[in-house]
């Protein structure tokens, strides 16, 4: 297979022996094998050994999908001598990137090192249809025209003379019941804690919000080894998540560490030399509060987090529309109105939006709001339960033109391949959604000397949690049910606990505190100069939202603030350490 080389842009970099042309950047941690003709690389945090990899056959034969089954988060990439396959993990922490250019695909795992090469520009309308109606519509594009991502649940295959092709290698487990499923997803998430802990061989950091998803991994590790915890708390925060810390904290294992923030850190301060990554991410937004709390476990091995909890021990109300979509239309009615009764609310528009949405399916939905927009200008929906696609507040931001704009793209996303069972539909942008938001920290982390893992991400943790059904995750009395019953040695006051923290007050505070300097931000986009975003709409609505009204817009508000600062000159983020690159 004759290669060139596409520049990884990391100094340093170095060539990967046995894979003709794979470069890594300084820093990245790979294992290598070759087999006669096969080669494999395994790259990233993975507990395989060299004789495991020795005795995978997959590359030979072509089943890719077996190379992602390892303990860990990374990427693989195997050569059999006629193909190669490059996969990162399947929520998209470890992504893969490529483009076509000159007759040849490049590939990278930073999105930068393509669009730099190309010159690629920000593709404005696709981030203006993001911000309008979620990112889960276009999960194979990123913000730089030209350059595509493989969604996570794919991996890449290059054959030389074809077109690159994806290859699914979700590789769901059969779907089982919850008591059978709790037991695997018990062990997958032990193990994807626990190994690192043994790999660290010393103390490791650990966030400790008080939440299940970060309590669940420090006791984890706690058993096994040595944890310095860090919990951020200021004025607004939930005293309930201080006591829960506080209990976790209890444990011998565990040195505990609560960092009191100031007016300083509130969200949307934006300090100077502060890094960012190659995509917008909301996580830019608190880079103060992270360099606060995250101080004291500066340099430790790697640093735990619950990232993630959500979606895998839990589930939207997504998995009630696939009853209906299933024809078991009486159970979703019983089950939406004991779920409403529960929290003191009417079912029936709960009831109304569920019904609405099986009906439409994605594609309907998305014919709607394509519609919605062309018509403009929009109101936005202020009904619950689950929708395939509802225009958000931001919709109500867009110009006649950027509504032309977003429309012509939420149209194309209905010819995009994507589940027609709103369960898995949601569990998946779910999962790259949060995969996105740990990718898009990875700079904020090297700056801070800090070296995130997030077991509840590992592929395999995340197979045991999507092969219990949705429906069975969906805590009605208990919340997140699943994890009670995969971790029974867990304490019941922990998981019994039905509330969750937020940083909405956080946000409001940082609104008000920094309106001005926000106003100016978004004055000065590009979505706003190119004419995609109607500057006095957005500038009432972020009056409101600093007021503490408005807070159905605050969601949105916050990705625009990120997206215009992300815009706006702020587009030179280091390479991160662990980079692959090639061109074929």
């Amino acid at each position: 297979m004759q290669q060139q080389w596409l520049a990884s842009g990391a100094a340093g970099g170095v060539q990967v022996e046995g894979l003709n042309n794979v470069r890594r950047g300084a820093g990245a941690r790979v294992r290598i094998v070759v087999e006669g003709q096969v080669r494999l690389a395994v790259l990233g945090d993975c507990s395989v050994t060299e004789e495991e990899m020795r005795a995978a056959p997959p590359a030979a034969s072509g089943r890719w999908a077996e190379l992602t089954h390892w303990t860990g988060s990374y990427w693989v990439v195997a050569d059999n001598g006629h193909q190669r396959f490059v996969c990162g993990d399947l929520a998209g922490i470890r992504p893969v990137y490529y483009s076509l250019r000159k007759g040849r695909v490049e590939w990278a795992t930073q999105v930068r090192l393509l669009a730099d090469g190309m010159h690629a520009a920000p593709d404005l309308g696709l981030l203006a249809a993001q911000l309008t109606v979620g990112e889960q519509h276009w999960p194979h594009r990123t913000p730089y025209e030209q350059v595509r991502q493989v969604p996570g649940g794919y991996g890449l295959l290059l054959t030389p003379g074809t077109p690159p092709q994806l290859v699914d290698v979700s590789d769901a487990c059969p779907a089982v019941g919850l008591r059978e499923g709790a037991r695997r997803f018990g062990k997958a998430l032990t193990e994807a804690v626990q190994h690192r802990l043994h790999a660290a061989e010393g103390p490791v950091g650990a966030d400790l919000s008080g939440g299940l998803d970060s309590s669940t991994a420090v006791m984890l590790a706690a058993e096994v080894g040595r944890v310095r915890a860090v919990t951020y708390t200021d004025g607004y925060t939930s005293g309930e998540d201080m006591a829960f810390a506080a209990r976790v904290a209890r444990h011998p294992a565990i040195t505990h560490t609560v960092a009191t923030g100031t007016e300083t850190e509130l969200p949307f301060s934006f300090p100077a030399r502060q890094p960012t990554a190659s995509e917008p991410v909301l996580e830019a937004a608190m880079f103060a509060m992270d360099a606060a709390y995250l101080h004291p476990v500066r340099d430790l091995a790697l640093h735990l987090t619950g990232h993630g909890g959500d979606v895998v021990l839990d589930s939207s109300s997504a998995c009630w529309v696939r009853l209906i979509q299933d024809g078991h239309r009486r159970e979703a009615r019983r089950q939406v109105v004991a779920f409403a009764r529960l929290r003191n609310a009417a079912p029936g528009p709960y009831w109304k939006a569920l019904t609405r949405a099986a009906g439409l399916g994605r594609v309907g939905a998305l014919a709607e709001a394509a519609d919605t927009l062309e018509r403009g200008p929009v109101t936005p929906a202020t009904r619950g339960g689950w929708s395939w696609c509802r225009p958000g507040p931001a919709a109500s931001w867009l110009t006649t033109g950027g509504r032309r704009q977003v429309a012509v793209l939420v149209r194309q996303a209905m010819h995009t391949r994507q589940p027609d069972r709103a369960d898995t539909f949601d569990q998946w942008a779910a999962l790259r959604a949060v995969g996105a938001s740990a990718r898009g920290w990875m700079p904020y982390g090297d700056a801070l000397d800090i070296r995130p893992v997030h077991p509840y991400l590992d592929n395999q943790v995340v197979r045991a949690a999507f092969a219990v059904p949705a429906l069975a995750r969906r805590g009605m009395v208990a919340y997140k049910p699943l994890l009670a019953a995969a971790l029974p040695q867990l304490p019941a006051w922990l998981t019994s606990r039905r509330s969750k923290g937020s940083f909405t007050a956080q946000r409001i505070a940082g609104l008000a505190r920094n309106h001005d300097r926000l106003d100016a931000l978004i004055s000065h986009s590009p979505l706003v100069s190119e004419g995609l975003i109607d500057l006095d709409a957005v500038r009432q609505a972020l009056a409101e939202a600093a007021r503490g009204q408005s807070t159905h817009a605050i969601a949105d508000l916050h990705q625009l603030v990120v997206t215009c600062w992300w815009l706006t000159g702020h587009t030179d983020a280091p390479q991160q350490r662990a980079t692959l690159g090639v061109a074929c």
